[in-house]
Formats: structure tokens, sequence, C-alpha cells
């Protein structure tokens, strides 16, 4: 079937939007894909809900009818946003939408999740059945909820030689470290693109480091870095996932705009070779995806501190900027047929869970 995947991720950059052919499993077709840019103001005020949202009670997360104007509001926003990304696209062969919608909480402590973004709305607004909530029957069953993407990587890489790890640099990484015999083992690493772009954003206006020319202009503050380091949160053994503002940034606070966009890259890439620690089996190659991958920093200090091939996940053929949208096109497929959605390995569930739940265009 042919499915629309749209995805918003941590780096509150916009709307990934994927047509894709499917049947949930082995067999996937990108036929077409698109990004609908977030609007400045927009970017800002997501920015502050995240920072406001904090300070929510779980009681009140979870329950719509208490929520505050600003959340409802922000949904609103998310949700129009959504809409106008469709405008401009074909739907006319699409059968559903995956639609993750916009997480601006995440507290796997508390089993809690916050994805805003009007599921039903959107459904009546464009005229196609929606799946949406795929996070939260994981996290019922004792997962984390994240990261999501991974069986998706593992399907994708079926043909390709192993022990490989696909890592998507978002506002937060995650890894699929991937090896015959094995299932997909997945968590989240730390930061990616996060603590970077508000970095960037507060020294520069820039939204993010263009190719990463900031931080390869400074020197990397190795007290800094051992200091970011130090986070718990890195001895952990996995399961394990993270919120987009988990982190602090205060031990860079001190150093100049070029100095610091350096250490956070460095950060960036001692806590993916941190991670690397915890696969299975060692990859010998490690997959970029996401935003993060397009900077050049980033990508020469992961190489570095990984010590392993490190390519653009174009090298083997995927489309990089769309992945994400097209893994919840996946998984909505896989959510209409009761497949699972994640493993042991990839979240911590005590068994393989599906989930979503899907809202009808109509009520016939």
């Amino acid at each position: 079937m042919q499915i629309i995947g749209m995805m918003s991720g941590t780096s509150l950059d916009g709307v990934d939007i994927a047509l894709l052919e499917t049947d949930g499993g082995n067999e996937i077709s990108l036929i077409a894909h698109g990004f609908h840019a977030y609007p400045d103001t927009m970017r800002r005020v997501l920015r502050e809900i995240l920072d406001k949202a904090t300070g929510l009670e779980d009681a009140v997360a979870r329950d719509r009818t208490v929520w505050p104007d600003w959340l409802v509001e922000a949904e609103a926003m998310v949700t129009q946003q959504h809409i106008a990304a469709l405008a401009g696209f074909d739907l006319q062969a699409a059968r559903l939408i995956g639609f993750h919608g916009q997480t601006v909480l995440h507290r796997p402590d508390t089993r809690l999740t916050l994805q805003i973004g009007d599921a039903a709305g959107l459904a009546k607004a464009v005229g196609l059945d929606v799946v949406a909530d795929f996070r939260q029957a994981d996290m019922a069953a004792g997962g984390q909820g994240a990261p999501l993407a991974s069986l998706f990587h593992a399907a994708l890489a079926d043909g390709l030689a192993k022990p490989l790890a696909v890592l998507n640099l978002g506002g937060i990484a995650n890894i699929t470290c991937l090896a015959d015999g094995l299932p997909p083992f997945a968590f989240d690493t730390g930061p990616a693109n996060a603590l970077l772009d508000d970095w960037v954003q507060s020294h520069t206006g820039q939204a993010y480091d263009i190719d990463g020319q900031l931080a390869a202009s400074g020197q990397v503050d190795e007290a800094a870095l051992a200091a970011l380091m130090a986070h718990p949160f890195f001895d952990q053994k996995p399961p394990k996932s993270l919120d987009r503002l988990a982190f602090s940034s205060a031990p860079v606070t001190a150093l100049s705009a070029a100095d610091g966009a350096a250490t956070l890259t460095a950060f960036t890439a001692a806590s993916v070779a941190r991670a690397l620690d915890f696969c299975p089996q060692r990859p010998a190659r490690l997959l970029l995806c996401g935003g993060g991958r397009h900077n050049l920093t980033v990508r020469e200090k992961l190489a570095k501190a990984c010590q392993i091939e490190v390519a653009a996940c174009e090298a083997v053929g995927w489309h990089g900027d769309s992945l994400e949208a097209q893994a919840f096109a996946w998984l909505a497929a896989r959510s209409l047929e009761g497949l699972p959605l994640s493993l042991p390995s990839t979240t911590g569930t005590g068994a393989p869970v599906s989930g979503g739940r899907l809202y009808r265009a109509t009520l016939a």
C-alpha cells in the first residue's frame, strides 16, 4: 500500500514528508518526498513550549481536557502546519497518513511521552485516515517509547554487510546496531543538534551551524567536554532514551561562540563513541541519517572519535532527509497489520509491541 509519513523532529525545523509504497516488511519503495519549513516565529514558539512543558505535571500532560491554553494553541499550530505541508503533496494514491506529531516532552522514568498534533483534525482536513500515537503502547508495556525507527532501519539494511550501525542525528541522536543473527539493538546516545542549534541561535542568530563552519573555526575546550561527558546517562546501560532538554550547555557558557560550537560538536561525537561500547557487536561502519549528517565538522569528529568508517546514508542509496518520515509511513503499515513497532532490544519492552491508533477521515 502507499502511505504518507510525516515527521517533525526535535530539531524543530519543519515537517518532513514521504510517500512510501510498502507492506510494512522488506518491501520498501520511496515514491516522493518533501519538506515544509516552519516559519521562524513558530520555531521560536516551539522552543519556548519545550521550556514550558518541563513544568507540566504528569497528570496534566496526560489529560488534554486540562491542558493550559499555550499547549492547546501550540497543538493547533502544529496541526495547521502539517495540513499546509500536505497542500502541495499528491494525496491521490495514498491510503493513509502516518503522523508522528511534535514531541514536546519525554519522561521515560514515568512512562510519559507527549507528542502534540490533532490526528483526528488532520484526518478530516485532508480526507485520509491517519495513524498516530505511535509511542504510547510501547511505554504502557514498560518500554522507553523511543527510538522507534530501529525496525525500519533493520528492514532497509537487510542486504547490507554487518555489523553495521545507523545513527540518526536529529535534536537527540539515536543508534540502531545491526549484526547478523541478532535482533536490532537501539537506544538514544545523547545530544545531536539540540544543544548546538540552541548555542548557535543564541550567539549568531542563525538557526544552526551551516556545514559545521562555526565549529570548524573554534577550538575544543577539553575541560568543558569532560564536564559534559560526566553526565550519568553515558554510563547507563540501554534501554535508554532522552528528552530534548536532558543536557545543559552550562560547561561551555564562558566560551566564545566558535569554541562553544566546537566543544558541543565534539560532545556529540564523544557521546556516540561511548555508545558504541554498548552495541552487541562493534560496528564496522556508521551510516548517518537526519539533518546532522549535513554538518561536515560533526562527520569529521565522529570518524575521529569512533575510529570506524563514517558515511552519509546516501552512500547505500537511502534518502536521508526523508528517512524518519519514511519510517512512520512504514510503522503505520505495520500498525494496520498489528505487527510489532518495537522489540525488547530496541525500547526495553517485555515483549514485541504493536501500537498506533487509527483516526478515520469519516464516520462511515
